[in-house]
This record gives structure tokens, C-alpha cells and sequence, in this order.
């Protein structure tokens, strides 16, 4: 049984495909992201990814012999919002939250979790700060920004060295602290860029920021945030200065930054984690979530699985549900996921992976860069 507060249209639309039973489950499992605003198509990917990993593990015995239930709620990418979903999931009895997606959400929730002795794995969040200030009962299957801000600042230094370089941020843990490292790498690599501001989320106009990038006559800007707000700036600033060029972290793999952007998308250069979608381990289940589902497995959707099969797997070998004894599992054990085979540090960082690599918007979405 599935149970959602509240529900996207297009949760409505999966749970169609998802067996449905009316006893009572015995062990609840939340998903917690952002089903409305910005964000909303990343949080679908990572809510189709979960479910369908719990859909496979009731279809072979579940874990530990029990069914699943999950919690789907919806955070919509706000700090705030994000607590009343972690307090009511603890409400709700749940064992395991699989996420949030983003990190600010991650950053609020976390202590609450870890409060209430629950296990949280994101499939999504970068901000270091999630592992690095979370309780030991915090992981993640996805890398760092302090990885990301890394290898954007050295691109920008390397490519753009000689132009007038810009980076903007959203003022929010993930957009800000992403712009923070790529700004601190390219100046380690002697290169300063000529505007480094904010903008404000979720805004159906963004001009002040645009004449901020015409003043300065910026020839590529970074930009640190969700993909909506960055499509649209994007297509603003395009009208402007049509040579401008676009780069920009992990939030852009979605395919919803183009319906924003338009054709002026087209170039934009982004960081992402390696395409799982190409692993060997998640070929049968790119082919189910597809068939099935009726949905592409792109972005988060595999991490959003992956999350799922790291923790029963680790529930089955300490053959408990018990957070001291999963946790020890986690942080000992490695897993077989549609990731790879992979495991985690103390802090809760994935290992086993690859952290970020380049992927560029052709005409009809995004292709690693060869």
C-alpha cells in the first residue's frame, strides 16, 4: 500500500501501475522531496526511482519476510516545509526516509531524524554539510559540491580563463554552497570572476540579475540553484547578450531546465554523476521502470533506487531493523545497486562511484561529453 500526503498528478498517474494490498504493512519506509514548485520534476525522479525499488522488493518477499509501505510527501524543495514532513513521517511510525532531495531540505530534516532514531539516505543531496554535520544515522548515494565546485572551477578557469566570468547563486544551502566552491577553485587557479550575486527562487522575472550580467558585459556565468529559476534566467539573458554562455552543477539534469530555457538551453555544460542508466546492474531495471512505469530513468531515478537497495541489503545482513545495528552494516558492508557495488564512509559518503563528470544540452536533452 502507498500512502501520499500530498500526492502529485503524476504520483497519481504511477500508482496506477503499483499493487496494492489492504493489510496493514509491517515495516514503513518515507520518501521525502519536492512534488510541487521548482524543483518538481527532480523530486519525481527520485519518487519513481524509490517506489519502484520498494514495488520489486514486495514482489520477492520484502525485507526480513515483512511487506513495505511507503509515505510519499512533499517537501517542495522548502527548509521549513521540510521539517513538517520529517515530524510527520516520525508520526507516521516509518523506519527509513529515502531522502531529501535537496540539500537545504536535508540540512532541516536531518536532526529531526536522527532525534528519532530513523534512518535517512538521500539520493540527491550534495551540500557537504549534510554529512559532514549529520548525525551518523545520515548517508547519501550521490558525491559532494566541495567534488562538483571542484572540477566547475577548473573548467571555467581552463575554458574561460580569458573571459568575463559571472556566478550567481540562489541564496539556499545547495545553489549557494555550490557557487562558493566553484568560485573559491577558480580563483586557486589565479582566474577572478567579475560578479558573484544572488537571485531569489521561484520568481517569474529575474531582470535585476540579468542587468546585473549586461553591466558587466559577463561572456559565461555560473549559476548554483534548481533548474526552473536557471532556464529561465538563462532565456532572459540570451535576449541580451545571445552569445552568453551557461554552466552549472548536478540540479540541471532534468529535462524540465529546457522547457524553461528553450532553445537557448542549448550548450549549456552541467556537472552529473556518471549516467547509471548505462551500468550492466541497472539494465533490467531501466527496461521495468520504463515498460512499466512509463517513465525515463534519468537523473536521480536510479539513485532514488539504489538508496532503497543499500538499505535492505543492509537490513537483511544485520537481519534487524534496529538503526545501531543497520548503521554498523552501512558503514562496514558493501551493496550490490543499480549504482554498482557500492558502500559508504563514516561520515555516510558513498563510495564506490564515480562523483561528477561533464554533460552538455543537445536539441533534444543531455549527452555526456566525449
Amino acid at each position: 500500500m502507498i500512502r501520499q500526503f500530498p500526492v502529485s498528478a503524476f504520483s497519481i498517474f504511477i500508482m496506477t501501475f503499483i499493487l496494492v494490498t489492504t493489510a496493514r504493512a509491517d515495516i514503513y519506509v518515507g520518501i521525502a522531496g519536492p512534488l510541487s514548485g521548482s524543483a518538481l520534476t527532480t523530486g519525481e525522479q527520485q519518487e519513481v526511482g524509490v517506489q519502484a525499488a520498494i514495488d520489486h522488493l514486495n514482489e520477492t518477499g520484502g525485507v526480513l519476510g515483512q511487506e513495505i509501505i511507503s509515505i510519499s510527501m512533499d517537501d517542495a524543495c522548502q527548509p521549513r516545509q521540510a521539517k513538517a514532513v520529517a515530524r510527520q513521517l516520525v508520526n507516521e511510525g516509518v523506519v527509513f526516509v529515502a531522502g531529501h532531495l535537496c540539500s537545504g531540505c536535508s540540512l532541516a530534516a536531518s536532526k529531526i531524524y536522527e532525534e528519532a532514531g530513523i534512518l535517512m539516505i538521500s539520493p540527491a543531496s550534495t551540500n557537504p554539510k549534510v554529512t559532514d554535520e549529520g548525525g551518523p544515522n545520515i548517508f547519501r548515494v550521490i558525491g559532494r559540491d566541495d567534488q562538483q565546485g571542484k572540477i566547475a572551477g577548473n573548467f571555467l578557469a581552463e575554458k574561460h580563463g580569458e573571459a568575463n566570468i559571472a556566478i550567481i547563486h540562489d541564496g539556499e544551502a545547495y545553489g549557494r554552497g555550490l557557487a562558493e566552491f566553484t568560485k573559491a577553485q577558480l580563483n586557486k587557479k589565479g582566474v577572478k570572476e567579475l560578479l558573484f550575486a544572488k537571485y531569489t527562487r521561484d520568481q517569474k522575472d529575474y531582470q535585476s540579475i540579468v542587468d546585473q550580467m549586461v553591466e558587466n558585459r559577463i561572456d559565461v556565468f555560473y549559476a548554483g540553484g534548481y533548474e526552473a529559476d536557471i532556464g529561465i534566467i538563462l532565456r532572459q539573458v540570451k535576449k541580451v547578450l545571445p552569445d552568453i554562455k551557461l554552466v552549472s552543477g548536478d540540479a540541471l539534469a532534468s529535462p524540465s531546465f529546457q522547457l524553461y530555457a528553450g532553445e537557448a538551453g542549448v550548450g549549456t555544460y552541467f556537472t552529473f554523476a556518471p549516467d547509471m542508466r548505462l551500468n550492466p546492474e541497472a539494465e533490467e531495471v531501466v527496461a521495468t521502470i520504463r515498460e512499466e512505469y512509463g517513465f525515463e530513468p534519468e537523473g536521480y531515478t536510479l539513485f532514488g533506487y539504489g538508496a532503497v537497495q543499500a538499505w535492505a541489503q543492509a537490513v537483511e545482513q544485520a537481519n534487524s531493523l534496529d538503526l545501531k545495528d543497520v548503521i554498523k552494516v552501512l558503514n562496514s558492508g558493501t551493496f550490490d545497486t543499480v549504482m554498482g557495488k557500492i558502500g559508504f564512509d563514516d561520515k555516510g559518503d558513498v563510495t564506490g562511484i564515480s562523483s561528477f563528470a561533464w554533460n552538455v544540452f543537445k536539441k533534444h536533452g543531455y549527452v555526456p561529453v566525449q
